[in-house]
């Protein structure tokens, strides 16, 4: 879910970041104060960087207050993400000039961004925030600092999933193809015929679990790149210095 940030970022590893692994979480916050944030001095990172001390989750918890991360340490994708978004800023700050003829790869329109209901909505509003927080909550959608993707994500999976021709077509009963299991391999060999039998059904049934799980991991990574294909820069998080 980080890939396109990280990769603008320039970070070594895009595709095999993984933040649930300590060590490389670790380094990859010392890299991105190094590199990209430097919210502070040289001198003053040496507790970041002692990666093998007891203390460094305190050290850390401390930085996310110093560079004001809404996000606690134990919330870790999405402190994650907020710093990522932090240091594209800070990354775009310090080449403006570089980013500043770069089109984005598809442009909307006047007439498609003009239909869009979300454009004309107050994304500041105290009840706006609470809808979409509650409607998160209860759809078990990932939280996210700007509350306008997080409305995007909800609409994409009531559109996908809630509607009711998808409710039908998920309602459905699947008809299936006759199969003759003995031309199915087990690969062991139980003693029993009948026992054999039953095993070679489990393991059918086990398969069509598995791409039906592929599938809805599929959906999941195509919903996820609707929404991050759309970045949007505030300026109103800008600052002069750091």
């Amino acid at each position: 879910m980080f890939r396109r940030k990280l990769t603008a970022l320039d970070y070594h590893n895009p595709p095999g970041f993984d933040c649930k692994d300590e060590t490389e979480f670790k380094n990859f916050i010392v890299w991105l104060e190094d590199q990209k944030i430097r919210h502070y001095k040289i001198e003053e990172r040496g507790n970041l960087r002692n990666i093998p001390s007891s203390d460094w989750p305190k050290h850390f918890e401390k930085y996310l207050q110093d560079v004001n991360c809404p996000f606690s340490a134990q919330e870790r994708q999405e402190t994650v993400d907020w710093l990522l978004g932090l240091a594209v800023r800070f990354e775009y700050g310090d080449n403006v000039e570089k980013y500043r003829n770069c089109k984005p790869a598809t442009e909307a329109s006047d007439a498609q961004k003009s239909v869009d209901p979300l454009i004309n909505l107050d994304s500041n509003n105290p009840d706006f925030k609470a809808g979409v927080l509650a409607l998160a909550n209860l759809l078990k959608i990932q939280r996210h600092e700007d509350y306008l993707v997080m409305l995007k994500a909800i609409r994409i999976l009531i559109q996908e999933r809630l509607t009711p021709d998808a409710i039908a077509k998920a309602s459905q009963a699947k008809e299936g193809l006759p199969v003759a299991l003995d031309k199915h391999i087990l690969g062991f060999d139980t003693g029993d015929a009948t026992l054999n039998e039953a095993a070679r059904v489990l393991r059918l049934l086990h398969i069509e679990e598995l791409r039906e799980l592929q599938t809805n991991i599929n959906e999941a990574i195509v919903a996820v790149q609707a929404i991050i294909a759309d970045p949007k820069t505030d300026h109103r998080l800008g600052k002069v210095g750091r």
